[in-house]
């Protein structure tokens, strides 16, 4: 089993940034891919960004290209994401997850474990 939490929302003005954290504890050695989604009230949870085990391959919706940073620090057992030049739309709760196949995920079966999610919430 493994067990994420994450930490780092809140509440921020249109056009500021906040950095979630996610972090892993028990069999992490199973871990591989890492990513983040999001879900909106009244809306169905979305992806939102990947990474590879070793960091070097990332892969982000298009929503938040440019302005969102996903990276990780395997020592630390924890995933991080970045985001700058937030907008309302960003408003959301913002799960990691974690998968144990080999390969980057884009779907949510595609994960095996979830943390318990982290509310973001941008005003305009």
């Amino acid at each position: 089993q493994v067990q994420l939490v994450e930490s780092g929302g809140g509440l921020v003005q249109a056009g500021g940034s906040l950095r979630l954290s996610c972090v892993a504890s028990g069999r992490t050695s199973s871990i591989y891919g890492m990513g983040w989604f999001r879900q909106a009230p009244g809306k169905e949870r979305e992806f939102v960004a990947t990474i590879s085990w070793s960091g070097s391959i990332t892969r982000y919706v298009d929503s938040v290209k440019g302005r969102f940073t996903i990276s990780r620090d395997n020592a630390k057992n924890t995933v991080y994401l970045q985001m700058n030049s937030l907008k309302p739309e960003d408003t959301a709760v913002y799960y990691c997850a974690t998968r144990t196949g080999y390969g980057l995920g884009y779907r949510d079966y595609e994960y095996d474990y979830w943390g318990q999610g982290t509310q973001v919430t941008v005003s305009s």
